[in-house]
């Protein structure tokens, strides 16, 4: 499971870390620090892939390698 990348950035707008899954849609969590963000983050991840589990729906599977962004 933690074999998805993790995007952490500062939120001027919620005033927190934002950490985002993007390999798995939807998929984001915050905290006060990136520690604190990306163990939330992991939490949502366990939680994400379990209801996919739940609903029959497709778990994409980790690239294992850098998202390219543009």
């Amino acid at each position: 499971m933690t074999k998805y990348e993790i995007i952490i950035y500062w939120s001027d707008d919620d005033e927190a870390f934002i950490a985002e899954v993007p390999e798995l849609a939807g998929c984001m969590a915050h905290g006060n620090s990136q520690e604190e963000a990306l163990a939330n983050a992991k939490d949502a991840m366990e939680l994400w892939i379990t209801t996919a589990k739940e609903f029959g729906d497709p778990i994409p599977e980790p690239k294992g390698r850098r998202l390219l962004l543009a």
